[in-house]
């Protein structure tokens, strides 16, 4: 039996992908193999003596002590692309959110007082200090190209926009799944002066810190809108405000308010809505419950953060997962205690990830617990566990 500790409102559908006859899955659980999460901050928390595992049923790990973590040899996984619709879907409304003044357009509204023909002519009066402008024809930059920006990319090509995207280590899966009309772009400077609309859709590390600054903002052409869907810290909010007041830049959109952003009447603040449907809450949890269940059960690893992807097929008596650091001579010293111990590997599969490394292997004869305590004591090795 596999216990699972819950944090946050896991979607129903998620959980029920583990069978109730082998997991035991409660927010009351004291210490558990793995943990599902979605906002909830993990990194004051005590880590758990047994825990294998956290899934943290998104694709942001911002709130996930993801390197404390993997130094104890526990495997973070995450959700890549399963929220990329509801994601895609809020940023293109943000656009016309912005280019057509709908929310300015709607508060004066809300606020003209009168009978109904006083109100008719006021808002005739008024509304020719909302006229925006449309889609197709202005350019869309696209800073990010994985499972959520390729999707953006995608649907403002087929809104007749011209669509620029700029990211370093696009992977063979998204590329194939882009449209061929999307530009390459060298360097954000140059995707940021052919811009009309600029869109964020990279994690928030060190690398990304402030990722559009002043100095970038120079670089965008006169009235763009900057858009910030991913992570709170990668736009400079301070030197987008004095570039709005300016008059170089004409709004901006974000899913993360803050005092100086929420009164401000070219910015639009929305309640981290990215990802808050119903679907992508479902999509969120059956991904992470799947890749749990199989890491539990077989040792398999997809969409790590920390550690490598691995999936190897079942063969021999028994299977043993090791977690253990990126060092010289680890294969040999897991391979001689196996020999050591009279036993015969059936095969094997070690892959890499910075300084940690995973070993899957089957070995033909049944082992026991004393195999697995001689893995452990192993300089290096993490956590050995059969599986």
């Amino acid at each position: 039996m596999f216990n699972i500790k819950t944090i946050n409102n896991i979607s129903d559908k998620g959980l029920g992908r583990l069978p109730a006859d082998t997991y035991a899955v409660s927010p009351e659980t004291e210490n558990p193999d793995a943990i599902i999460l979605r906002s909830q901050n993990l990194h004051d928390m005590d880590v758990p003596s047994n825990l294998k595992a956290v899934g943290r049923a998104g694709a942001g790990t911002n709130n996930v002590p993801v390197e404390k973590l993997g130094e104890q040899g526990i495997v973070v996984f995450n959700a890549p692309g399963a929220n990329a619709n509801a994601v895609k879907e809020l940023v293109i409304s943000a656009m016309l959110l912005s280019c057509r003044n709908i929310c300015q357009a709607w508060q004066y509204a809300a606020n003209v007082e009168g009978s109904d023909e006083e109100q008719n002519k006021a808002v005739e009066a008024g509304k020719k200090k909302y006229v925006g402008y449309e889609l197709p024809g202005r350019t869309l930059g696209v800073v990010g190209l994985g499972a959520i920006g390729v999707e953006i990319a995608n649907v403002a090509v087929a809104l007749g926009m011209r669509v620029i995207g700029f990211d370093p280590t696009i992977t063979v899966k998204s590329a194939w799944k882009m449209s061929s009309d999307v530009e390459e772009m060298e360097n954000i400077e140059e995707l940021l002066k052919e811009s009309d609309f600029v869109t964020f859709h990279v994690p928030l590390i060190d690398a990304t810190k402030n990722l559009l600054n002043a100095e970038r903002i120079a670089a965008l052409k006169d009235g763009a809108v900057v858009l910030n869907f991913a992570r709170n810290g990668i736009v400079d909010d301070d030197a987008v405000l004095a570039a709005i007041d300016s008059g170089k830049l004409n709004g901006y959109v974000c899913d993360f308010p803050a005092q100086k952003l929420k009164d401000h009447d070219r910015v639009i603040t929305l309640p981290h809505l990215g990802a808050s449907t119903a679907e992508a809450e479902e999509n969120c949890a059956m991904m992470i419950a799947d890749q749990l269940k199989d890491f539990l059960e077989n040792g398999n690893i997809k969409n790590s953060v920390n550690f490598p992807p691995i999936k190897l097929p079942r063969g021999g008596k028994s299977r043993v997962a090791i977690t253990h650091r990126n060092m010289p001579d680890m294969i040999a010293k897991i391979s001689s205690a196996v020999g050591d111990a009279g036993f015969n590997i059936h095969h094997l599969r070690n892959e890499s990830k910075g300084d940690l490394a995973y070993t899957l292997m089957d070995i033909e004869c049944v082992i026991g617990e004393d195999m697995i305590e001689k893995f452990a004591e192993i300089e290096g090795v993490l956590k050995a566990r059969k599986v």
